[in-house]
């Protein structure tokens, strides 16, 4: 499945990387503690997340994930943004709390590490 297709079912607004919404999402990850994030997401994972703060980014590019999700209809800042494009980090917004965002991916195939066989 590709970052467009879930902006599409999600209703997600794009705020950074409408040119990566191409990106194949291989599995889901929901955390707000980066360390968390950085330890245990893996490549082309979607993030959801409720941080706006410019850090964010720099886990989704080290990690190498495929986007990132903010949740509760919270907007990146402006920091956050210029990264995100300097980066080339897809990050979309939606008005929904993670657990339906979440659940919503579920439901379309997005699975975790655990529910994909992993630990």
């Amino acid at each position: 499945m590709t970052l467009r297709e879930i902006v599409e079912k999600l209703d997600l607004e794009v705020k950074t990387g409408s040119g990566k919404l191409d990106n194949e999402v291989k599995g889901g990850y929901v955390s707000d503690l980066l360390s968390d994030v950085m330890a245990n997401s893996q490549e082309g994972d979607i993030w959801i997340t409720l941080q706006i703060h410019q850090n964010i980014v720099a886990v989704a590019s080290l990690n190498a994930l495929s986007g990132i999700v903010l949740v509760n209809g919270r907007y990146p800042e402006e920091e956050t943004i210029q990264k995100a494009e300097t980066e080339g980090i897809p990050i979309m917004v939606s008005k929904s709390s993670a657990f339906e965002v979440v659940g919503k991916l579920y439901n379309l195939g997005v699975l975790g590490v655990a529910d994909a066989g992993g630990v």
